[in-house]
């Protein structure tokens, strides 16, 4: 990893009207994951979870079959992930280590995944800050599919 991959992040933000507790639970509920987490078009499967520091899940998200572009890092149409939880602090944050299950050097590595709420006015900001992702990611990418996830989540309770 270069120093300048070493210092990458990317953040992506959205209030939604929902309480933070019922929003962090929603990180926290694999049956909710498998609904808001995967990005557009994807769908999502939990192979593993266990809510607690230390625990994590492992999820694999698929490519809609239509897709043209084959770009999963698992296999063509699959990203599987393994998503070991650091910090829980109910409500307030999250810190996951994010590693994608791959052979593709560009994808290899662990990302740190923060999520925070701050309960604002009209609800709750949810930040999702992603720091020292693979090279493979691109950041652009990664914040499109945060913002859409994020949007997902907002669908569920608003």
């Amino acid at each position: 990893m270069t120093e300048e991959r070493a210092g990458a992040w990317t953040r992506t933000s959205r209030v939604i009207k929902a309480r933070s507790e019922e929003l962090y639970a929603a990180f926290l509920d694999p049956t909710a994951l498998v609904d808001w987490l995967p990005p557009a078009e994807m769908t999502g499967e939990i192979h593993e979870f266990d809510a607690r520091v230390g625990g994590g899940y492992r999820m694999s998200l698929f490519y809609p079959p239509d897709e043209r572009a084959f770009r999963g890092k698992t296999s063509d149409r699959e990203d599987m992930v393994n998503v070991r939880f650091v910090e829980l602090a109910p409500p307030r944050r999250i810190v996951a280590a994010v590693s994608f299950v791959t052979a593709d050097p560009a994808s290899f590595g662990e990302m740190t995944m923060i999520a925070t709420f701050e309960e604002v006015s009209g609800g709750t900001a949810v930040t999702l800050v992603c720091k020292n992702p693979p090279p493979g990611l691109r950041a652009e990418d990664n914040e499109a599919g945060s913002r859409l996830s994020l949007e997902q989540l907002a669908r569920r309770f608003e």
